[in-house]
């Protein structure tokens, strides 16, 4: 099995991929959507995620040379919040963006357009309290329908499969920055004793 960090890259990316076409098309079916310019959910302090997740963001930083000074403003970061969330204003926190949208992780792709199952075996949507309160009728329609036939991604097959790519960094949990932190260390080790990945920028 090919373990290096570019194959384990792309097959996150591949599963990331899958999943936002099927997030696209429950959206799409549910009506269900985020306010444009919320950054509630980010900028929620108590996030956890899988380092393997971040691989692909880390892999990234690390192609342009920013890995070692990323992971030390990482090392010297004081705050719970995602480190890559970017607040509108201190004045209006739960207002903003992420600052490298393509390279989110899985928790941030689900989170709002996946579900859980309850103690019942029933299906849930885990979603933000704004888009229950705003579209209440859309979100309650969809979790009929999602417990009828419509497909919906689940929080636990998406996780098991990124259990698959990457066994120990996919089965550990930790506070969003310290899995970011992880996943550069990962990467960084990787490449020590190793040749330069093609696309990496040396910066002098």
């Amino acid at each position: 099995m090919d373990n290096s960090i570019e194959n384990r890259v792309r097959l996150v990316e591949t599963l990331f991929h899958n999943l936002d076409i099927e997030i696209a098309e429950f959206q799409e079916k549910t009506h269900l959507s985020c306010i444009a310019g919320c950054g509630k959910c980010c900028s929620t302090p108590e996030i956890d995620a899988s380092p393997v997740e971040f691989l692909p963001w880390a892999f990234h930083v690390f192609l342009n040379g920013k890995a070692e000074e990323t992971l030390s403003e990482l090392e010297q970061n004081t705050t719970a919040t995602c480190f890559l969330y970017r607040p509108k204003s201190l004045a209006e926190f739960t207002m903003g963006n992420c600052s490298n949208y393509q390279y989110r992780g899985l928790i941030c792709r689900l989170f709002g357009f996946g579900a859980t199952t309850d103690k019942y075996g029933k299906l849930r949507i885990a979603t933000c309290n704004i888009i229950k309160e705003k579209q209440t009728s859309n979100f309650e329609s969809a979790t009929i329908a999602i417990n009828a036939n419509l497909s919906v991604p689940i929080f636990t097959e998406y996780y098991m499969q990124l259990s698959q790519i990457d066994f120990k960094l996919g089965n550990v949990f930790l506070p969003v920055n310290k899995a970011m932190k992880a996943a550069l260390e990962e990467v960084l080790q990787y490449y020590a004793y190793r040749p330069l990945p093609d696309g990496h920028i040396d910066v002098v």
